[in-house]
């Protein structure tokens, strides 16, 4: 049995962005929220930086979690000693988009 270790994580620029605009925008609607959503999204990838293998495969070496509270996918691939983040999703978004982001 292996030990967990947390990995390294690695924000892709588009990722960044996009987590930072939803968090804008649910700031706009209720004071408070974003810093709701941002803890959401950090939970989910304190999950997944532990135990990637634990997600499912959206396809070829990319992951995915769903996020529980707000209507989110965060799709990541795994390296070595990281997690790159590569998309902070709305769940309404065409995840087609990610093929440029590899």
């Amino acid at each position: 049995m292996g030990i967990n270790r947390n990995l390294h994580i690695i924000f892709r620029q588009a990722a960044k962005a996009e987590f930072i605009e939803a968090g804008k925008w649910y700031e706009s609607k209720q004071a408070g929220l974003a810093s709701e959503f941002m803890a959401e999204i950090g939970r989910c990838i304190s999950l997944a930086s532990a135990s990637p293998e634990q997600f499912p495969v959206h396809r070829r070496d990319i992951r995915y979690i769903i996020t529980k509270r707000f209507p989110y996918k965060i799709f990541f691939r795994t390296e070595p000693d990281a997690i790159v983040i590569l998309a902070v999703f709305h769940n309404k978004r065409d995840p087609a988009v990610l093929t440029a982001r590899h």
